[in-house]
C-alpha cells in the first residue's frame, strides 16, 4: 500500500516537539500556547456514533463491510454507513466496548498485542480488556481512546489522510491522529440491516414498542423489542419457548408470526410457526404449529396450543376477511403453491385446504418453481396477498401480488394474479433475494411500512446470513402498493413517523 514503516510518523512527532522544546529554553521568541482539555462528552449507550479523526477527517471504518472476526479497522471518506456507526457498550470503570452496527462485533487489538503499532479489527465481544476503550479528553471536545489491555491510544498509522489507512495502538501522544471527534447521529433516522442473521422476519408496533421475531432454525423461538426501529439492531433477544422435546416439531423453527387475535379466550397472541423433527433430513418433517400468550404481551409468555395439520406446509400467516379468519401457507400441489384453510378459532382447522396459486408465470420459476410466504395486505376495502417467488436460494427471489377479485377468499378463480413482480432484486443497491415480507404501520398509524429479508450479493443462500430490512411504501392508482426500490443497507433513512 506505499505506507511507511509503523510509528516513523510518531518519530517525526516526537522530534517536532523536541525541537520546540528547545526553541522555548534558548529563548528563540517562540512561544506554545497550551491546549486546553475540555470533559469527555457524556456516552449515550442508545446511541450511534460517528468516529471522525482530528487530522485526517475521515471516519473510523469496518473495511469493506466485512462482518467476519479479525476484518481490518481503517478511516474512510466519512458516510455514516453502518459499517462507521459504532455504539458504546459499558464495561464498567469508564471503559466501553465499541459495538459496530454492521456487523455486531467489537473493537479489539488483534492478538490482544500490548505492542506498539499492534492492528485494531473487529471480533465477537467477549469483554475481554483488550476490547475495552476509555475515552480521555484532549483539547476543544475531542477523545482519545485508551485500550485498558495496553494503555495505548487508538491511533491512524503514520498520520494518513488517505481512505483505508491502518487503525492501530500507539503510546498515548495526543497527536491529532489520536483524537476523534464523537458524532452522534441524530435520532429520527435508522439503517438497514435491523437485523443481521434474520431470515423470514416478522414485525409489529404495538403499544410503544415494535416487536420483532425471525427465524432460529434450531429448537428457539425468540423476539426482541425496542421502541425505535434503529434500536431493533442491537436489542436483547429473548427466548420466548423452547421446542425441545416435542415430537411433532422440535426443532428446525421457520418463520415464526405472531398475530393478536380475540379468540374464545379474549384478545391473545397467537404465534404461528413452522418446525420439524430431529431426523437428518428433516425438511419433510415440517409442518405449522401455534402457541397462545397467557395474557396480551407479545412478549409471552406462551405454551404450546396445537399442531396445524399433518402434512408438509410452511409460512404460516393469517387472512382476516368479513369476520373470519384463514391460516395462509405454502403446500405441495403438484408443485409449491400457496395455500388457504379456513380456521374456527385461531388454534383449530374449521375445513380443508385449498389452493390459490400456483407458481405459473416464469419469473415466479426461474430458480425453482415456488409460491409461499403470503401475506396478506387490506387498503381502502381491497384485499390482497403479497407472495414470495422463485426459490430462496437464487437472487431472483422476489414478491408477487394477488388481489382479491371475487368474494370467497376460498375459491382460486376469486383471486387475481398481477402478471410482474412488485418487488425483486436491485444490483446496483446491493440488494438480492428481497422475500418472505411483513407489514407494519408506524407509531402515528400515518405510514405504511414492509419488512423483508434479503442478501448482500447474488451468491447469497437460503440460510442464517439472510439480513432483515425494512422501507416505507405508498400506494398506486389503482390501490396497489408500491414498494420502490429495495433499499442500499447502511443509507440513512427517516425512522418511522410518531416515534
Amino acid at each position: 500500500m506505499g505506507m511507511s514503516t509503523p510509528g516513523s510518523g510518531h518519530r517525526r512527532l516526537r522530534v517536532g516537539l523536541l525541537l520546540a522544546v528547545l526553541a522555548l529554553l534558548l529563548g528563540g521568541g517562540t512561544t506554545l500556547a497550551p491546549q486546553q482539555a475540555t470533559a469527555v462528552p457524556a456516552i449515550d449507550t442508545n446511541a450511534s456514533y460517528v468516529l471522525v479523526n482530528r487530522h485526517s477527517g475521515k471516519a473510523l471504518d469496518v473495511y469493506d463491510l466485512a462482518t467476519n472476526d479479525g476484518a481490518q479497522i481503517v478511516q474512510w471518506t466519512r458516510n455514516d454507513g453502518a459499517w462507521q456507526q459504532w455504539q458504546f457498550v459499558d464495561s464498567g470503570g469508564g471503559y466501553y466496548r465499541l459495538k459496530s452496527r454492521h456487523s455486531g462485533k467489537v473493537l479489539d487489538v488483534a492478538d490482544s498485542s500490548t505492542a506498539d503499532g499492534a492492528g485494531v479489527v473487529q471480533w465477537s465481544d467477549q469483554n475481554r480488556a483488550s476490547q475495552q476503550f476509555r475515552p480521555a479528553d484532549s483539547a476543544d471536545g475531542y477523545v482519545r481512546l485508551l485500550n485498558r489491555n495496553s494503555g495505548k491510544a487508538l491511533d491512524v498509522l503514520d498520520f494518513s489522510t488517505a481512505d483505508g489507512a491502518r487503525v492501530i495502538q500507539w503510546p498515548d501522544l495526543d497527536g491529532a491522529n489520536q483524537q476523534w471527534q464523537l458524532v452522534k447521529l441524530g435520532s429520527g433516522t435508522f439503517t438497514n440491516p435491523i437485523k443481521r442473521n434474520g431470515p423470514d422476519p416478522w414485525l409489529q408496533y404495538h403499544d410503544g414498542y415494535y416487536y420483532l421475531a425471525t427465524t432460529t432454525w434450531n429448537s428457539t423461538i425468540t423476539m426482541r423489542r425496542s421502541t425505535t426501529l434503529a434500536g431493533l439492531s442491537s436489542a436483547p433477544e429473548t427466548t420466548l419457548f423452547d421446542l425441545a422435546g416435542r415430537p411433532n416439531g422440535c426443532c428446525n423453527m421457520w418463520a415464526p408470526e405472531f398475530h393478536l387475535i380475540d379468540g374464545p379466550n379474549g384478545p391473545r397472541w397467537y404465534l404461528y410457526y413452522v418446525a420439524g423433527q430431529d431426523v437428518p433430513d428433516y425438511n419433510p418433517t415440517q409442518r405449522l404449529h401455534v402457541l397462545e400468550s397467557d395474557g396480551t404481551d407479545p412478549m409471552g409468555p406462551y405454551h404450546f396450543k396445537a399442531d396445524l395439520g399433518d402434512s408438509w406446509e410452511l409460512d404460516p400467516s393469517i387472512l382476516r376477511q368479513n369476520g373470519r379468519i384463514y391460516l395462509l401457507g405454502s403446500a405441495i400441489d403438484g408443485e409449491q403453491s400457496l395455500t388457504i384453510t379456513p380456521l374456527s378459532n385461531p388454534w383449530t382447522l374449521g375445513g380443508s385446504r385449498r389452493t390459490i396459486s400456483r407458481p405459473t408465470l416464469s419469473w415466479e420459476r426461474q430458480t425453482g418453481a415456488v409460491n409461499e410466504g403470503a401475506e396478506a395486505l387490506h387498503h381502502n376495502g381491497r384485499t390482497m396477498i403479497v407472495y414470495s417467488a422463485s426459490a430462496c436460494w437464487g437472487p431472483d427471489y422476489k414478491l408477487g401480488l394477488l388481489t382479491l377479485t371475487g368474494s370467497d377468499p376460498l375459491n382460486r378463480a376469486h383471486w387475481t394474479k398481477s402478471p410482474d413482480p412488485v418487488f425483486q432484486r436491485n444490483d446496483s443497491n446491493g440488494v438480492y433475494a428481497p422475500g418472505h415480507n411483513g407489514f407494519f404501520t408506524s407509531p402515528d398509524g400515518s405510514e405504511d411500512w414492509i419488512v423483508y429479508h434479503a442478501n448482500d450479493s447474488a451468491s447469497g443462500g437460503c440460510d442464517m446470513n439472510r439480513s432483515t430490512r425494512a422501507q416505507k411504501f405508498t400506494w398506486n392508482a389503482d390501490g396497489t402498493p408500491d414498494f420502490g426500490t429495495p433499499v442500499r443497507t447502511g443509507v440513512a433513512l427517516p425512522a418511522p413517523a410518531g416515534e
